[in-house]
């Protein structure tokens, strides 16, 4: 699995445990369910539910009874967490060395790295002001319009 599908997996993952108000181990959603509503592969939502696990997002259990349930409230989760826990990052990439003696070369690298640390900075504020429950909340609106 690639990183960049990690995060979207685990984010559309919590909203449907919340939906499914999973919140006990006697209320565990089954990977398989988890996910037909992504959609993508049970392995992958399993190896993403267990890096949600491992931050204290979720419970998980395996076997044929197994699934996953939220520890944490829905309103509590917000996305930058997210991201943290799936090993996801906002980054662009890494800023090119530099060249000695080009006027540009010696420079660029310094202001490319400052560009994309405002931008790896704005998207973490802004994924900090948004819950789990905000997600699930814009996807109820939206399919009742």
């Amino acid at each position: 699995m690639s990183d960049s599908q990690k995060f979207p997996v685990a984010a559309h993952a919590l909203a449907y445990l919340a939906h499914k108000n999973a919140f006990s181990a006697d209320r565990a959603v089954a990977s398989a369910e988890l996910a037909a509503s992504v959609p993508t592969n049970p392995v992958v939502v399993r190896r993403v539910t267990a890096m949600l696990g491992k931050a204290g997002l979720i419970g998980a259990r395996a076997g044929a009874n197994g699934g996953a349930w939220l520890l944490k409230a829905p309103e509590t989760i917000t996305l930058d967490v997210v991201l943290r826990a799936v090993n996801g990052c906002a980054h662009l990439g890494v800023a090119p060395k530099g060249v000695k003696g080009c006027p540009v070369g010696e420079k660029i690298p310094d202001a490319v790295r400052g560009a994309m640390i405002a931008a790896d900075t704005a998207v973490a504020d802004r994924l900090s002001q948004i819950s789990v429950a905000d997600l699930l909340n814009s996807a109820t609106v939206e399919a009742a319009a």
